[in-house]
């Protein structure tokens, strides 16, 4: 991909990190038995991962962003490309990566379960922190990371410096993770959270992280690590919310649940738009829930996302419980 002259012209928003294909199925009323084959009406082929899911999102929500990540030299590489183009994404700091195939992942949606997760990294095993630099020679307004912790090569240290340069120039950083099982995570999250603005792991992803079901002491080891705000999601359980101003907790609005796939992703991207508007910490918070929410009434991680008018006319017929939580 060529590399633009640095420019003010430049989107406000990077989203590095993850991008992939996912094959995705509906609903379905169990898992087959062995041999078994259960009909679909559809299956489902979407661009995935936290950096394409949350830079199409944006598209959607009437913001420019661009997309730093790694592809194949495939057909697949080449659908995220062009899918990403379609949705008003910017593609030319995307490398091609030629030794790996493009990342991959097999969602089977079992109604009444959470979804389960066949996946391959593909090219996403070769990102590293510099494959960002040409996107932010020209620091953005926000620098968002796709799935911090499940990329092998994205080293803690590095990002850092990428993230405080980001911050020195004005900007912002939201940070967001994926934890591939157990492993020492707590070390490159000590490194990078410093730096962050905006910490947004769900509560699976911050157990798994700390050893700590509870949201609450999650967020809060959290802040104790550096991050400036911690965002602990919940699905249909809301979320928890710590920073120096505010630790409260928000419920969540109440949609048509399809598939989950992307609700996370949905939910930064809304809270990206609140950060460049300069919105309070509550409203975005609740602009963010309502773009999560959005997300999960279809099929995949992009379809069922507002655009900014059906958010805002959301918003205004909806109203999130929110109650205020009694500091340590």
């Amino acid at each position: 991909m060529s590399t633009p002259s640095a420019s003010s012209s430049r989107p406000p928003v990077v989203s590095a990190g993850m991008v992939l294909v996912d094959h995705l199925t509906p609903p379905i009323p169990r898992l087959p038995r062995a041999g078994e084959l259960i009909a679909v009406d559809q299956l489902h082929l979407n661009i995935g991962g936290g950096a394409a899911n949350t830079s199409m999102a944006l598209g959607r929500l009437g913001v420019p962003v661009s997309v730093s990540a790694r592809i194949g030299d495939d057909a697949f590489g080449r659908f995220i490309v062009e899918s990403l183009q379609a949705g008003g994404v910017g593609t030319e700091f995307i490398t091609v990566d030629a030794e790996r195939e493009t990342s991959q992942t097999l969602i089977v949606n079992v109604q009444d379960e959470d979804r389960r997760f066949i996946h391959t990294l593909g090219a996403n095993r070769g990102y590293v922190a510099a494959d960002m630099d040409a996107a932010i020679a020209t620091p953005p307004k926000v620098l968002h990371i796709g799935y911090f912790l499940i990329l092998p090569q994205l080293d803690g240290d590095e990002l850092a410096k990428r993230f405080d340069r980001v911050r020195k120039a004005g900007g912002h950083t939201v940070l967001d993770v994926v934890t591939p099982g157990e492993g020492d995570y707590v070390g490159p999250l000590k490194k990078v959270l410093p730096h962050t603005d905006v910490f947004k792991p769900n509560n699976d992803e911050a157990a798994l992280i700390l050893g700590e079901r509870d949201p609450i002491r999650q967020a809060r080891a959290f802040r104790a690590m550096g991050a400036r705000r911690v965002v602990v999601t919940m699905g249909d359980g809301g979320l928890i919310s710590l920073s120096d101003d505010h630790e409260v907790r928000l419920g969540a609005f109440p949609v048509p649940f399809v598939d989950g796939t992307g609700g996370g992703d949905a939910f930064i991207a809304g809270y990206i738009v609140g950060l460049l508007e300069g919105k309070s910490e509550m409203d975005c918070l609740t602009l963010a829930s309502a773009v999560g929410a959005s997300c999960v009434r279809q099929v995949g991680a992009t379809p069922g996302v507002f655009r900014r008018a059906e958010a805002d006319e959301f918003l205004a017929r909806h109203e999130i419980p929110i109650q205020r939580l009694t500091p340590a």
